[in-house]
C-alpha cells in the first residue's frame, strides 16, 4: 500500500467516454493523474499518456488503496450506469478521507443520493467532461458553464459593499448553491475556509440550478445598486 501523503492531483475511475476525455484533458494539461478501469485494453492504451493507470476488476477499498488513489486530492467517479457500483464506490472514496469526490450520476434521484453522501455531482458525457476539466484546471475564462439542462457553474464578482464579508456570511446554502472555487487574482483556490474574507473583485464560482444561481446573482446586484447591508 502506498503512503497517505497527497501527491497526485486527480484520480479518475472509469474510462468510458466521460472518464477517458476527462483523464486525457487533465494529462494534456500536465496535471498528475491516476486512472483506474476494469478493461485491460483501455488501460494499456492510456498508459503511455498516464503511467499511473491500473486495472481493477473490483473496486474494493483494499484494491483501490493498492493503487494509491487515497493519495489524490480529487477523485472523479465516472462509472454511473451501474448505480450500485457508483454508490458503493463513492461511499468508499469518501470514507477513505479523499478531500474531494466528484461522482457522475445518471438521474436526479441518483445524484441526490450521491450528494447526501457528501459527493459533488455531475451529469455529463464527453463534452461536459472537457468543460469540467476546465473548471478543475482553474480556467480564467469561466463565466457560465452548463453542466446539464438545470445545473450550471457561474462566476460571481464580489461588489464593493461585500468587501470584508466572509464566505459563510453569503449563506449560499439558503439558495441551494455550493461554492466550487474562490478566485483571488491571480490565483484560484479549490480549497478554502468558511471564514475567508472577501475583497472587491474577488470572484466565487457557484454550482447549482440555473434558477437559483440567477436569483442569487439578482440579490447581489440589488445589494450593490442600493448599497445597503442586505442579509444575503
Amino acid at each position: 500500500m502506498k503512503d497517505n501523503k497527497i501527491r497526485t492531483e486527480f484520480g479518475v475511475i472509469g474510462l468510458g467516454r466521460f472518464g477517458l476525455a476527462l483523464a486525457k484533458t487533465l494529462a494534456t494539461a500536465e496535471k498528475e493523474v491516476l486512472v483506474i478501469d476494469g478493461d485491460e485494453d483501455k488501460i494499456r492504451e492510456i498508459r503511455n499518456m498516464i503511467p499511473d493507470s491500473f486495472v481493477l476488476e473490483k473496486l474494493t477499498k483494499e484494491s483501490m488503496e493498492e493503487t494509491g488513489i487515497q493519495n489524490c486530492g480529487t477523485v472523479i467517479m465516472c462509472i454511473a450506469e451501474k448505480i450500485d457500483v457508483s454508490i458503493l464506490t463513492t461511499m468508499t472514496l469518501i470514507n477513505m478521507g479523499i478531500p474531494r469526490v466528484i461522482s457522475k450520476a445518471t438521474s436526479r434521484e441518483h445524484g441526490a443520493i450521491l450528494e447526501k453522501m457528501g459527493a459533488d455531482v455531475v451529469y455529463p458525457e464527453r463534452d461536459t467532461a472537457i468543460r469540467l476539466a476546465g473548471v478543475l484546471l482553474e480556467s480564467d475564462a469561466l463565466d457560465l458553464i452548463e453542466l446539464n439542462d438545470d445545473y450550471v457553474v457561474s462566476e460571481i464578482k464580489i461588489p464593493h459593499n461585500l468587501e470584508g464579508h466572509t464566505l459563510k456570511s453569503l449563506n449560499l446554502a439558503k439558495y441551494n448553491l455550493r461554492i466550487a472555487a474562490l478566485e483571488k487574482d491571480p490565483y484560484t483556490y479549490l480549497e478554502f475556509r468558511e471564514d475567508e474574507i472577501l475583497h472587491y473583485n474577488d470572484a466565487i464560482l457557484v454550482l447549482g440550478k440555473f434558477s437559483d444561481v440567477e436569483y442569487f446573482e439578482e440579490k447581489v446586484r440589488l445589494k450593490q445598486a442600493k448599497n445597503i447591508d442586505l442579509h444575503i
